[in-house]
Order: structure tokens, then sequence, then C-alpha cells
């Protein structure tokens, strides 16, 4: 489902003006030490290559939206288990018009079970990549698979 219905719903009042929406990037891996891999999309409308995004459905638990998500666009069962980060993305338009900015929050995500495949038509290819031999991600989407697999315990706060 590409465009939520909420969100179609919201469009069909305000038009194109500008939506305030919380997203999730659930970076998901499986594996450890050199043979740990993530769970890679290749995005339908674009072409790039990210984690599994998407957008929290209203009332919906952040952690339970990325998992939803993860199952949604790559039939990959996985357990949000840290938040890393928390950023506000700049401000987006769309083909058609639609603008939108989104608070995205960034989720570490275990590997449960499930083969990638694009399930719901958002993702032309789902699989899995090595660390050490990801494709060409957009820098911002490389900084959210930098800061879910970094070290850190407490999630990073934009400022």
């Amino acid at each position: 489902m590409p465009t939520p219905d909420f969100v179609l719903s919201l469009r069909s009042r305000i038009g194109t003006d500008p939506l305030w929406l919380t997203g999730v990037t659930a970076v998901v891996t499986r594996g450890s030490g050199d043979d740990q891999e993530l769970l890679v999309v290749r995005r339908a409308d674009n072409g790039a290559f990210t984690p599994v995004t998407g957008i929290v459905d209203p009332g919906e638990e952040p952690a339970v939206a990325a998992e939803r998500e993860v199952l949604e666009e790559a039939d990959v069962v996985a357990v949000a288990e840290r938040l890393a980060w928390v950023q506000v993305l700049p401000e987006m338009t769309y083909p058609n018009g639609d603008r939108a900015q989104y608070l995205d929050l960034v989720f570490v995500c275990r590997y449960v079970s499930g083969t990638p495949n694009p399930a719901d038509g958002e993702n032309t290819e789902a699989f899995w990549a090595r660390l050490d031999d990801l494709p060409d991600m957009p820098a911002n989407m490389r900084a959210r698979v930098a800061a879910a697999l970094s070290d850190e315990r407490e999630a990073r706060f934009q400022r």
C-alpha cells in the first residue's frame, strides 16, 4: 500500500499543503561479525537502495510500525529492539505536488524469519547484503544505518 488511507483522507481535505507525519526506518540485521548482513530494499518510486521505511499509522506504536513495514515490504519478520536515532527530515515534495515533512524514528531490528522479497509493490527488490558490500545508498540512509549499527545504547537526537 504506497499511500496509507489516512493520508489520502487528509489529502482530500487539505490538497497538497504540507503534512507532518511520523516515519520509521527499520535497520534489520542478521548474523554477526564478518557475516552480519543488512536487509536492503530497492524503492520502486526512485530506484534507491535503502533499509525498510514507512509511515506510522494513527494510534500505532512506532516500534510496531517498524516491524509491520518490514513484513509488508520485504516479507521478513523482525523485532524492533532499540531506538537509534530521532531526526526531522527536510520537507519534501512528491511528483504529484503533495508536500510532507517527517519525524523519522530509526529502529535497530533483529531478524526472526522469512526470505526477503518485494512483497507489497513499494519495492522492486529485497535482499540481504553484507555490511562490507552494501549497495550505494543516499547519504541520509547511510547515516541511519550507521546510527543503528553503532555501539551507542542511547538514541541520537538532532540539535
